[in-house]
Order: structure tokens, then sequence, then C-alpha cells
């Protein structure tokens, strides 16, 4: 019987040991989940910031910091479903053509696809186009944002404007 007393004592030591390794692996695996968890909402505040900075610039006309903020070849669809270039936007924004005003984001979501973004949020704006008295509207806002050179860039932003009731 001693014998037989051992084989099952060394047994019982292999299962705790396959025990303790299997729990170490999901720790581990946890501790990784949480980890890319927070890098994800790390990028996404990232990306909230640079957005907030690009309406700053839009609304103070900063162009130089604009032209930084958005990629050569970002293309705007406005309310009216224009179009409008990286070039064509940033002159309308410094000629005083397009001046906003005010520009205020409401919660901005994001959704990451590694280093391509979506942004959502709505917003209310005074805007004045064409030397018009500025006029208070509210959009939605969906834009496309890819990191280039390890820096955020908006490529794409659609605005759709929100109709009073």
């Amino acid at each position: 019987m001693p014998g037989v007393r051992r084989a099952w004592h060394f047994r019982v030591q292999e299962v705790i040991v396959i025990l303790l390794r299997a729990m170490a692996v999901c720790f581990l695996a946890c501790m990784m989940l949480a980890s890319a968890e927070v890098h994800a909402q790390d990028r996404a505040d990232q990306l909230r910031a640079v957005e907030r900075a690009r309406l700053r610039s839009l609304v103070d006309a900063d162009v130089a910091t604009a032209r930084r903020l958005h990629a050569d070849d970002f293309e705007l669809i406005n309310p009216v479903g224009g179009t409008l270039s990286k070039e064509q936007y940033l002159k309308d924004v410094a000629s005083g053509e397009l001046d906003y005003l005010e520009w205020e984001p409401g919660e901005i979501r994001v959704r990451l696809y590694g280093n391509s973004a979506v942004i959502r949020y709505q917003a209310h704006l005074r805007v004045s186009v064409k030397g018009s008295a500025g006029r208070a509207v509210t959009f939605w806002h969906t834009d496309l944002y890819e990191r280039r050179n390890g820096k955020w860039q908006i490529v794409w932003a659609h605005a759709t404007q929100v109709q009073q009731r």
C-alpha cells in the first residue's frame, strides 16, 4: 500500500501544479486584456483631444495648426452636400468666408480600428458664411481619422444639420 499512496500523492501534486499553471495563465490573460482596454481608452481620449484642438484651430482661424491636423487628402462633405478639399476648406477659413464663431461638441464617441478611427458627435455651432450674420446651428459630425507618421490626422469629415422642431 505505501507504493499506491505515494503514486496517489504524486498525482495530486501534478494536478495542483497543473491547476496553478492554468490559474497563472488565466491571470496573465486577464491582465493583458485589461491593459489593452486601458490602451484603447488612452487612444480614444487622445483622439478626442486632437478633435477638440482641431475645432479650436478652426474657431481661432489658426490655419497653421489646422493644416497639421488635416491630412493632405482631407475631404469635407458639408451639410448641403458639397465637397471641399483641405486647401479649399482652409482657404475659406483663413479668408473669413467660413467663420466659425463657436463650435461646442457634445460627447465625442470613438471607434478604433488599428491605425484608423471613426468619431461621431453632435455639436452646437455659430457660423458665418460669406459674411452673413452668424447663425446658431446643430450638426451631427462623423469623421474618419488615420494615424500617419505617429500622429492622428482627419481624412474625411461629414456634417449633417439637425433640423430644429
